[in-house]
């Protein structure tokens, strides 16, 4: 009977979720105004803990680039944050402050290919060149 009840119990309480830390940065080696890691893959119910490590940074979901029925988030600037992923898909995420500077990661929910993330054609040069490196660097495994 103390098995069929341990048993229950495990079954009860599903794994639990991981928690991810992302800096936000001013400069590391690949670059000025970065989040380190700037790529991760998350199973859903994962959060993602954004620390400001250096100062004048948040992190904010893209609105263009935000699975649907996925909740929207934005931090304040020098505040550390943390958010649950649930929906799969492709979240795009931004320092508002230096966005256009091409301070974005990618955040991969669930596990369809790299290759399928969408990058909208009308978002600023630096956040263009800046997030097609990040699926090049993510499908080669190089560096990330």
């Amino acid at each position: 009977m103390r098995f069929l009840t341990f048993i229950a119990l495990l079954l009860a309480h599903p794994a639990a979720a991981d928690v991810f830390e992302v800096r936000m940065l001013n400069r590391n080696d690949t670059g000025g105004m970065v989040f380190e890691p700037e790529y991760l893959e998350l199973k859903s119910g994962d959060r993602i803990k954004f620390l400001a490590t250096h100062p004048s940074h948040n992190a904010a979901s893209m609105p263009e680039m935000l699975p649907e029925n996925a909740e929207p988030f934005k931090g304040q600037i020098n505040e550390e944050i943390e958010v649950e992923f649930t929906e799969p898909g492709f979240y795009g995420i931004k320092c508002i402050p230096h966005y256009t500077m091409g301070m974005v990661m990618l955040v991969q929910v669930g596990e369809q290919p790299v290759s399928s993330a969408e990058i909208p054609d009308d978002l600023p040069d630096h956040v263009t060149e800046r997030l097609t490196r990040i699926v090049e660097r993510a499908q080669t495994g190089n560096g990330i």
